[in-house]
């Protein structure tokens, strides 16, 4: 953000009486591929801006909108989130549409298998990794305002249609694995699930955690939330146990055990107590369909690099894994 825009931006959240002086620090925060974010401080305050990427966006991508919604929603539900201070849709400030969320002072873990931490330590924070989801999961939608925060019916399907269909407008090749997952999905979906707030990208990464405590304190990056099948929503945050770290962020290959991180099984039946067990046909689907999904979503920061409109310096290698992703994808599906 160059001091021209900060510029604008100093004298707009004085306008708001967010900030009382003329001292205001802008710090680009590490991590995400889609929507820039920033550190603001001024003084003793400290808050987050959250903006869409400059130049042409797909359409219904960066939706930064339905994050500062959703993160309203759920304050004061079980599912930590920072403070939704304000939202503004003047592009006059910082060139795109913003909204700024209270600073949490915690501890983020991009490594999955957790390196530093003891066996105990890490099985604590897998498992309440596993509570906060399942407390997600578990939100009556209409009673926290997000009845209509998307369709009920048809999630996969629909998905399926989006992804394919961008992927079909892409100015780039489109790998062969892609391709095959576009054609295998539609014709073999499993039995719909009920309604749920889901997230969307439920990962390590995206928690931050008490500074000693194995407690989430804040879920972030709500971009892809909507309501949807929660079992998709799990299996997601399952690719983990799929994904070689030489691929990509994941714990495929460790050895579980000696680490202290509980084997997928152990993990999903923990996450299913309560719940109607899922076919195990059903699961590769499920599985299958997200590394469609993470595939195509990685193909788009691709293109986007090529373009020249990425926000993360490592855009190019992290598109080149939609590749590798989307073969994977049709391992487990077995095609």
């Amino acid at each position: 953000m160059d001091q021209q825009t900060q510029s604008r931006l100093r004298t707009w959240l004085q306008a708001q009486q967010i900030i009382g002086t003329d001292e205001l620090s802008v710090k680009a925060l590490t991590g995400g591929q889609s929507n820039p974010t920033y550190l603001l401080t001024s003084g003793t305050k400290k808050f987050v801006l959250r903006k869409k990427p400059d130049g042409v966006l797909q359409k219904s991508a960066h939706a930064i909108d339905r994050e500062y919604r959703v993160i309203r929603a759920l304050k004061n539900t079980a599912v930590p989130v920072p403070d939704a201070m304000v939202w503004c849709d003047d592009e006059s400030i910082v060139g795109t549409p913003f909204y700024l969320m209270s600073f949490l002072d915690g501890r983020v873990f991009v490594d999955q298998s957790l390196p530093g931490m003891t066996a105990e330590q890490r099985a604590d924070i897998y498992l309440e990794m596993n509570r906060v989801i399942s407390e997600l999961h578990q939100l009556d939608i209409d009673t926290i305002g997000l009845g209509d925060y998307g369709k009920r019916e048809d999630y996969l399907s629909r998905q399926i249609n989006r992804w394919s269909s961008q992927l079909s407008a892409s100015t780039i090749p489109v790998s062969d694995g892609a391709l095959r997952l576009m054609d295998w999905l539609p014709v073999n979906l499993p039995p719909s699930q009920r309604a749920a707030l889901i997230h969307g990208d439920f990962r390590l990464d995206n928690l931050v955690f008490d500074s000693s405590e194995p407690r989430v304190i804040g879920v972030l990056d709500w971009e892809l939330s909507t309501i949807g099948d929660p079992v998709s929503d799990f299996a997601y945050h399952c690719m983990s146990w799929h994904i070689p770290p030489s691929l990509w962020r994941g714990i495929a290959g460790l050895n579980l055990s000696q680490l202290g991180i509980p084997e997928e099984s152990t993990y999903k039946q923990k996450y299913f107590e309560g719940r109607s067990a899922i076919d195990p046909s059903a699961w590769r689907f499920y599985l299958a369909f997200n590394l469609f999904r993470m595939s195509a979503i990685l193909h788009g920061i691709g293109e986007r690099a090529q373009q020249g409109n990425a926000n993360a310096a490592d855009a190019v290698q992290t598109g080149a894994k939609a590749k590798p992703l989307a073969e994977l994808g049709c391992e487990i599906a077995g095609i």
